[in-house]
Parts: C-alpha cells; structure tokens; sequence
C-alpha cells in the first residue's frame, strides 16, 4: 500500500494540490477497504484521527477530479471506491435489495463482449466513451435463502 500512496502522493502534488495527512488517512481507508463506502463511512474511520467531515468531502472532491477514485450514485447516496488502479474495463455493480449490500461483478467474458459493444457504439456514433456505469438489482446469495424473496 505504501507504493500505492506515494504514487497517488506525486499526482497530488503534480497537479498543484498538497498531500496531507488527512489526505494520506482518507486514501488509505479507501485501499484497505474491501467494500463500497459512504463519505459518512470514512469520517467515521477516519475521525479518530482528528478528521472532519467537511475534509472527507473536499479530498473526496479532489480525488474524484484526478480520477483517483470513482463515485457511484445508487439509490441517491453516493458511495467510494478506487479508480485509479482498477484494471477493469467495465464495472459492474450488484445491489442486493434485502440487505443494501454492493458487490463487484467480475466476469471476463462480459469484459470482452463489453469492449466489442464499446468499440461499436463509439465508432457508430462518432463518439469517446471514457466510463460505463452498471447497476443490477436483486437478491444476493446471503439473502436468497427467504425461498419467497419479500424484502423486509
């Protein structure tokens, strides 16, 4: 992870911006996070450090311009993840309706099909796609276990 930050350190800095160590936490809760997270999940980690949530905000402001991380809008709340070392050309988002849980979908052939679709609507269309949001709803695994499927 360290590489990682000193990384994203230097790209902070190139682009006129100062890297602080309110910056270094937010970021660094970010990496370590196995989940999708709201700015109010990372003040909530990141406070104990002395880290206010209008700092969350701007440095997530920041890293959204410079492409470090990506927002995802699901559901009117906005949720965090890494951009900037995503190897993905699509990202795929599941949404569990019973328990709100946000999983990744990872699946080569999608990728590939998806990069065909891509190629074809860009030269159809005259047109430079830079990002693909997808979002699917429905039951996880974890919940699917109510044979009915009513939420609560």
């Amino acid at each position: 992870m360290e590489k990682d930050l000193i990384y994203i350190r230097n790209l902070i800095e190139n682009k006129g911006y100062k890297f602080t160590t309110q910056k270094k936490y937010i970021l660094s809760t970010l990496i370590e996070s196995k989940n999708h997270l709201t700015a109010e999940e990372i003040y909530n980690i990141v406070k104990k450090h002395s880290i206010g949530i209008a700092t969350v905000y701007r440095s997530l402001k920041v890293f959204k311009e410079l492409n470090i991380v990506k927002e995802i809008s699901i559901d009117g709340i906005n949720y965090y993840e890494m951009k900037i070392f995503s190897k993905k050309p699509l990202h795929i988002h599941f949404k569990c309706i019973k328990c709100n849980s946000i999983i990744d979908i990872d699946n080569l052939s999608l990728y590939l099909d998806y990069l065909r679709l891509n190629k074809s609507i860009e030269e159809d269309n005259n047109l430079i796609i830079y990002d693909t949001n997808i979002l699917q709803v429905g039951l996880c695994n974890k919940c699917m276990e109510d044979k009915d499927g009513k939420t609560n």
